[in-house]
């Protein structure tokens, strides 16, 4: 008499007991003037392009909108975010003068879009102050706020939110540097892990009723350095809400040493050429960043997830692709990786416990506030992998090489995983 064959275990497995990190949400930035580009096509050609990025049944469904703090001179061309008090006032214990020109740089009319689509968090980030506050005399190439200009410049970073509150959008998260670890051509401005403690401590009280967010490294490691820094300073630690790093100096695959919300929010990858590719090897293809994404979510635990850029010309890894000769778009398939995760993981989400029988899935699972689980299957195998008894009604979403976010059906209770494909899954 044979023995009795054990059962194959389950293609993948879900674990509600197990609790993970709560989801902000997916988002993009409209930094450094792109929106210029938007500005340029059609009424419904934007329109094309907004239903892309915010609808949750046509296009992404992000929730977050990333936006730059312009410090450039008045004048300055395209690609300078121009400063909200582009000359020197006369001195930091001078009277301000703000100017506010109800556009910022074509960001307003964005934000006011998002929001009709239901977006609610709007991160701004100055990516530098004005060169007339720091030692170098340039918003770009590096250089340190003056001493004795941080007070000035916390209240520089306050009024941008008011500005925006007077137009009906608050700017619900501000982060006073952008990658502070990094001496760049474009805006910067060093801020050391300690530095920016200290000014914390000064733009905290201030900012009433915005999350500060510290410190947009260069890299998700290179974060560890700002968050020791806060967590040793009790005064500091109060008023940050939110911890950011960026994808570019080291990858983000592990989760930072806080219990607050870290979110990945800047990232794109290398490449020198436009690419609408799923998978071709180049690293800058829509499967590339449906990994990316499925890391950081799982490995390192983000709350958030954001992407540089919603958009931009020429030869660009953004999401889209605008020509303003032709007043036409492309759309790449980084655009429908993204989505897949982020038109059904919506805020508030929490990722549970989930695996796959076979190394080739990369799985991760949420569960939406509303009761339902979102299931994200990557195979990154060369065979096709197939999921018998899912729980009906269910819905199914492929994204391939032939495929952004189409309806497949259900075939006998089982679903099968295309090689190279990034399969989503909604659960009752």
């Amino acid at each position: 008499m044979s023995a009795t064959r054990p059962a194959a275990p389950r293609m993948i497995t879900l674990d509600d007991q197990v609790r993970h990190q709560e989801i902000d949400g997916f988002g993009i930035s409209t930094a450094f003037r792109r929106n210029e580009l938007l500005k340029t096509l059609p009424e419904q050609t934007r329109r094309e392009i907004l239903d892309l990025w915010f609808d949750p049944v046509k296009g992404a469904g992000l929730t977050i909108l990333r936006l730059g703090i312009g410090s450039a001179p008045a004048g300055s061309p395209y690609d300078d975010m121009v400063s909200i008090q582009p000359e020197d006032p006369g001195g930091p214990d001078a009277p301000p003068r703000y100017v506010w020109d109800g556009d910022d740089n074509s960001q307003l009319w964005v934000a006011k879009a998002a929001q009709e689509y239901g977006v609610k968090r709007f991160f701004a980030v100055a990516w530098s102050a004005p060169g007339y506050m720091k030692d170098n005399g340039d918003d770009k190439n590096g250089g340190r706020l003056k001493p004795e200009w941080r007070r000035a410049y916390a209240d520089y970073l306050v009024q941008y939110t008011r500005f925006y509150r007077q137009e009906g959008i608050r700017i619900t998260d501000l982060a006073f540097a952008n990658e502070p670890d990094w001496t760049a051509p474009h805006p910067s401005m060093r801020f050391t892990p300690q530095e920016a403690a200290e000014f914390v401590k000064i733009l905290g009280p201030l900012a009433s009723g915005v999350r500060l967010v510290c410190c947009e490294s260069l890299g998700w490691n290179e974060a560890r350095a700002y968050i020791a820094a806060i967590a040793a300073d009790p005064e500091a630690r109060r008023w940050v809400k939110v911890f950011t790093g960026h994808g570019y100096g080291t990858p983000v695959d592990a989760p930072l040493p806080t219990r607050r919300p870290t979110w990945m929010s800047e990232w794109n990858p290398n490449g020198s050429t436009w690419n609408e590719s799923w998978y071709d090897g180049t690293g800058s293809d829509g499967y590339t960043i449906a990994s990316a994404v499925h890391d950081a979510l799982t490995f390192a635990n983000v709350s958030g997830y954001l992407y540089w850029l919603g958009a931009s010309k020429g030869n660009t890894r953004a999401l889209l692709r605008v020509d303003e000769e032709t007043g036409t778009y492309r759309v790449s398939k980084r655009m429908w990786a993204l989505a897949a995760y982020s038109r059904f993981i919506r805020p508030g989400a929490v990722r549970i416990g989930a695996a796959g029988a076979v190394p080739s899935l990369k799985v991760c699972a949420f569960r939406n506030r509303d009761g339902s689980r979102v299931v994200e299957v990557l195979n990154t195998g060369v065979a096709p992998r197939t999921w018998e008894d899912v729980d009906e009604p269910a819905e199914v979403y492929l994204t391939d090489a032939t495929a952004s976010l189409a309806r497949v059906p259900i075939l006998d209770g089982a679903v099968t995983f295309p090689p190279r494909g990034l399969t989503t899954i909604v659960l009752p």
